[in-house]
């Protein structure tokens, strides 16, 4: 055991060497440590039981080969993942990601970020990340029919509803859930609630696409609520057209807000007069349903189209980065922060590079962090899975009354242990707050 002080530098060293060519989780093991290191070596149980150090190793990570015919009889390959990280309060809770990006080393950032985030929800839920480098643009149903069916062959074989529970991520939808809950039921011969997105027909949770982009604007609205001030009448800039950043824009209009923006990997639009409801609901139908781009939309409408950009030079009161990681650079910062910016709430995965972080905080800028903001979604998913449970289903009322309870009392754990000097830093506040539950789980097991 060490009763050495933690010093930042030579644990991010470590990390790093232990953990070699995995950029992304080692940015979100700094964003951890340089909040929890001063915390830690103020209490020596901690330090002692070398918490953190375990907190940074997965339990242990899971890869397969994913063998698929595709339509035209030629066999093709992926390799299929899944790290279990941490369940020390709960079974392993976290998405699939199907992207051709997706390696050990995301899914290890992501599922590090996933520990901290189901630990404020407060509800019993471990945490894991998984998915494939599969691309399901550009595939066919049938293609990813038995892509999901091949993946879900292997992966059945460590996870199950008191063991381990998936969810969807990037690449994955409810039409991926279907095939893959499909396939776990036909290998299992059980209907239990093992994956949680799932279509309303077999055991899904309404406003469960909707939650995370929800999630985001009720803490935001929280962090005004904070200052005296609230979203109605403030003008927003929101990145992304998935789920998270359309129903983040439809919840802000919903609260009286202005949402100015949206974007894709081609770009971004931007309507000054704000984004009707109806403007949104025809992107949701383009974005959703028809799996169009923004410049199509720009291009029908007239409204204003910038190609190969990001909206952080228009000036705003409020930023939902919903879109990717590191999105937001220092130089983006800057933008925001002379363009009026007061708060950010993050709807993405660690979209704020450090330096970035840097910016906004030096520029009094309140910035939520992702693992806070974000965790709306995981936490209807916990939702669902306590509905599979009981084979009942809450009404929309109930369960957004419960997202809003579960994000108040989130914002309440960062304000807590993130106050200072009037200042409220919300990462410091999140990170603390998030590890303190597991901390305290992890020492109670003894040395496991």
């Amino acid at each position: 055991m060490s009763t050495t002080a933690y010093c930042l530098e030579p644990f991010m060293e470590w990390i790093q060497t232990k953990n070699p060519a995995e950029p992304e989780f080692h940015q979100a093991v700094f964003e951890v440590a340089r909040s929890i290191i001063p915390f830690v070596n103020e209490h020596q149980k901690y330090q002692q039981a070398c918490i953190l150090e375990r907190m940074c190793e997965p339990d242990r990570i899971i890869s397969f080969r994913v063998v698929w015919e595709d339509d035209k009889g030629n066999i093709r390959m992926n390799r299929g993942h899944r790290v279990q990280f941490n369940n020390s309060i709960g079974p392993y809770k976290g998405g699939l990601r199907f992207h051709p990006s997706v390696n050990t080393g995301i899914l290890k950032f992501l599922g590090f970020e996933q520990t901290f985030k189901n630990s404020l929800t407060t509800l019993p839920m471990g945490s894991a990340k998984g998915g494939s480098d599969f691309d399901p643009k550009g595939k066919s149903d049938r293609e990813i029919m038995r892509f999901c069916q091949s993946f879900m062959t292997e992966l059945s074989h460590y996870i199950g509803h008191f063991t381990d529970i998936p969810a969807g991520d990037i690449g994955v939808g409810a039409k991926e859930i279907s095939y893959l809950f499909g396939e776990y039921k036909r290998l299992s011969h059980q209907f239990t609630g093992v994956l949680t997105g799932k279509s309303l027909e077999y055991g899904g949770s309404l406003i469960r696409k909707e939650a995370t982009g929800y999630g985001c604007v009720y803490f935001m609205e929280e962090m005004l609520h904070e200052k005296g001030e609230s979203i109605r009448g403030k003008t927003c800039t929101v990145s992304g057209s998935g789920n998270v950043a359309l129903y983040c824009a439809q919840k802000i209009n919903h609260l009286g807000g202005k949402v100015v923006t949206l974007s894709d990997s081609d770009g971004f639009i931007h309507i000054p007069q704000g984004i009707s409801d109806e403007e949104l609901d025809a992107i949701i139908e383009l974005k959703t349903f028809k799996r169009g781009r923004l410049a199509e939309y720009a291009e029908k409408t007239a409204c204003s189209y910038f190609a190969a950009e990001k909206p952080w030079g228009i000036e705003c009161d409020l930023a939902f980065p919903c879109a990717t990681e590191n999105e937001i650079t220092k130089s983006d910062a800057a933008l925001l922060a002379g363009g009026g910016c007061i708060a950010l709430a993050e709807g993405a995965n660690m979209p704020t590079t450090q330096d970035a972080l840097e910016v906004l905080r030096n520029s009094g800028i309140l910035t939520a962090p992702g693992k806070a903001a974000n965790a709306g979604g995981v936490a209807v998913s916990g939702l669902e899975m306590a509905q599979n449970s009981m084979r009942m289903a809450w009404t929309t009322q109930d369960l957004d009354s419960r997202l809003q309870a579960i994000m108040k009392s989130i914002h309440q754990q960062c304000t807590t242990y993130g106050r200072t000097n009037g200042y409220i830093d919300y990462v410091k506040g999140a990170n603390i707050a998030g590890f303190i539950k597991v901390a305290d789980a992890m020492l109670a097991y003894g040395i496991l």
